[in-house]
């Protein structure tokens, strides 16, 4: 490989880059991202005895859960929850969204301390899907009861 051919594939490539700036940017405009909604509910006093002693105000961490995030791209769901650890949580959220009409494409639950769960989880909205994403996370809510 000589050094035009270099250069010339280098000048190309970097024509694409530009290009595809130019279309991130239009989409950034355009505001591509149609809602996110953010719903918390319930508050746990997380802490121990022997934490509260040392501590001299005698303050403990408070968190809100569950924690919902859900936000709508043109025909992907991405759903952020935070949630109170306990057995078979994980399937029955992911059979509640299967039933709404989304293909999930992947999915993440990462613990957090000794109580708390962290799901993410990416789907893809099938044609006849035609939700807000109110009542997605009305119906998120209701399977994490």
């Amino acid at each position: 490989m000589d050094k035009s051919s270099v250069l010339e594939d280098a000048i190309k490539y970097m024509k694409q880059l530009q290009e595809r700036v130019k279309k991130l940017e239009e989409m950034a405009e355009k505001g591509s991202m149609e809602s996110v909604i953010i719903v918390k509910k319930f508050q746990i006093v997380v802490g121990d005895k022997e934490d509260e002693e040392k501590d001299e105000n005698n303050e403990t961490e408070e968190r809100t859960l569950p924690e919902i995030e859900a936000r709508v791209s043109d025909n992907h769901m991405l759903l952020r929850i935070q949630c109170e650890r306990h057995k078979g949580i994980l399937s029955n959220l992911l059979s509640k969204i299967e039933s709404l009409g989304v293909i999930v494409v992947n999915t993440n639950a990462t613990p957090f301390g000794d109580v708390a769960l962290d799901i993410t989880i990416v789907a893809e909205l099938e044609k006849e899907f035609n939700l807000t994403t109110n009542q997605v996370i009305a119906m998120v809510r209701e399977a994490l009861q």
